[in-house]
């Protein structure tokens, strides 16, 4: 009860003139950020940071939160409609989104994903009202050897689940990791494969990647397999609201992927590999699994609800211990110890009317964010009307523009066309492009979160197996391949017989 009312009273704060602008500005720029690829949440709340200083803490606050929100909504608009996820989080919208634009119902696909991003962001913080304490002293218990074995469950999933030859999607995911590792090494400050070209000595940017080997090779593939047809030719755009069917499809799924992604955001493990999960999970549970990657709508469905669940995850540890596990959190802590307020146990207790405005703000901004999303999704559609001969170029253009607003480099643009050749080359030869991308993503935490294990393990590698949590994925690891192998041979079998 008492919770209900320090909520209310929260509310009764978000719904002043400035706190709502506040919230409004911020939604606007998170989903204009989300649309854009190459630049995150993470750097748009950081450039606010001037703005702090001229109004209060509580509409600063209030307007970085709704940036990171709105991000995580306007991701799915890209991936779904022209197949280039902003961000790593929508990587996995856009395998089954941009499977149904093509199929007339890229609307419907942006209406779930909204809806789902709702769901997903509303419930993301009722966990955080709820349940934040245990939570976060839970997330406590994951180390290094936890999150290495936590990752390889999840790069294991990926081979296994993103294509139909696990050999192939594993070779996807070595591609992936051989990428994550170009750059200086943290440890020795040695350079590895940088081949004496200063502009690799820093690593390649995930976003780089994801931009070539999803916008760049559909263009290369609509150029490679377009002979013959007409210049005006374009997709469908199609109807845009779901049946009662689609919705029944996307009711479990928006539930599970809460549930996954709130999760992985406690434990920082990210949004990307929270849509990873969540994805695979469904894809699991699925009784026709051959349908994911071809307008699957349970895909779209858990991924976006995974996505967004995460963010009021990712806030739990920030707020109730201190401690910032990622990009975005790491500048709201800095902004926290700017206005003199200290993240902990006791911050809700000493900072009560403060905090309390800023979360119910939160809910103010994912209902914001449903308004101003939901009723454009008839005019967002609209883009599928152009003929395909303009649309490339114009996915070309946008690709070049976001790979040049990471580093403001040019060097960064032939790096995106190259990823877009390699997107290409693979998915000629029947290799997931997906599984590339998530080792990319996850490579550079798998390869550190080894190395500090054992550096802090007088056993070697076998501290992966002496510690309860760490232990639990590596069996579910070995589980899942033996199943997966297991399911192969009896279709095998089955198909044989046939």
């Amino acid at each position: 009860m008492e919770i209900l009312t320090q909520l209310l009273a929260g509310l009764g704060g978000a719904m002043t003139g400035a706190n709502l602008l506040a919230c409004l500005v911020g939604c606007l720029l998170g989903t204009i950020v989300g649309v854009l690829p190459g630049i995150g949440p993470s750097a748009t709340v950081a450039l606010l940071i001037p703005v702090a200083y001229v109004i209060t803490p509580t509409s600063s606050l209030i307007m970085m939160l709704g940036v990171y929100a709105g991000a995580m909504y306007g991701g799915a608009l890209t991936s779904i409609l022209v197949n280039i996820p902003g961000e790593a989080s929508s990587v996995m919208t856009a395998v089954d989104g941009y499977q149904m634009a093509k199929q007339g119902k890229g609307g419907v696909a942006l209406v779930v994903s909204q809806v789902g991003s709702f769901i997903g962001g509303t419930l993301s913080i009722v966990g955080l009202m709820l349940i934040a304490r245990p939570l976060a002293d839970f997330a406590l218990r994951f180390g290094p050897a936890e999150y290495f074995s936590l990752m390889a469950f999840a790069l294991v999933l990926a081979s296994t689940l993103v294509s139909d030859s696990p050999l192939r999607g594993i070779i996807g995911v070595v591609v992936g990791l051989l990428v994550a590792t170009v750059g200086t090494d943290l440890q020795t400050g040695v350079p590895r494969f940088a081949f004496d070209i200063p502009e690799l000595l820093d690593g390649i940017e995930d976003v780089i990647v994801i931009i070539g080997v999803f916008g760049v090779s559909e263009v290369l593939w609509y150029l490679a397999t377009s002979r013959g047809r007409e210049g005006t030719e374009k997709m469908d755009a199609g109807r845009w609201k779901p049946t009662a069917a689609e919705w029944r499809q996307s009711g479990w799924p928006m539930v599970r992927g809460t549930l996954v992604g709130f999760f992985t955001g406690v434990l920082a493990a990210g949004a990307s590999l929270g849509s990873f999960l969540a994805y695979g999970l469904e894809r699991r549970l699925s009784r026709t699994p051959e349908r994911f990657g071809k307008g699957a709508i349970e895909g779209v469905a858990s991924c976006e609800t995974a996505n967004n669940a995460s963010t009021g995850g990712a806030l739990i540890p920030l707020l109730t211990l201190g401690i910032p596990l990622s990009g975005t959190t790491a500048v709201l802590l800095s902004v926290l110890l700017m206005y003199g307020l200290r993240p902990g146990p006791n911050l809700m207790v000493e900072q009560a009317g403060l905090m309390w405005t800023v979360i119910a703000s939160m809910y103010v901004a994912n209902v914001l964010l449903l308004i101003l999303n939901l009723p454009a999704v008839g005019l967002f559609v609209q883009i599928l009307k152009i003929p395909l001969t303009f649309l490339m170029p114009i996915v070309l253009v946008f690709a070049s523009v976001g790979a040049l607003a990471l580093n403001n480099n040019l060097f960064d643009i032939g790096l995106v066309f190259a990823f877009g050749v390699l997107g290409f080359g693979m998915r000629w030869l029947g290799f997931p492009t997906v599984s590339v991308v998530l080792g990319v993503v996850l490579g550079e935490r798998l390869e550190q979160s080894l190395r500090q294990a054992l550096m802090m393990s007088d056993n070697g590698p076998l501290t992966f197996v002496t510690k309860p949590i760490s232990l639990f994925f590596l069996l579910l690891t070995a589980a899942l391949v033996g199943l997966d192998l297991l399911a192969r041979r009896r279709g095998h079998q089955a198909g044989e017989a046939a």
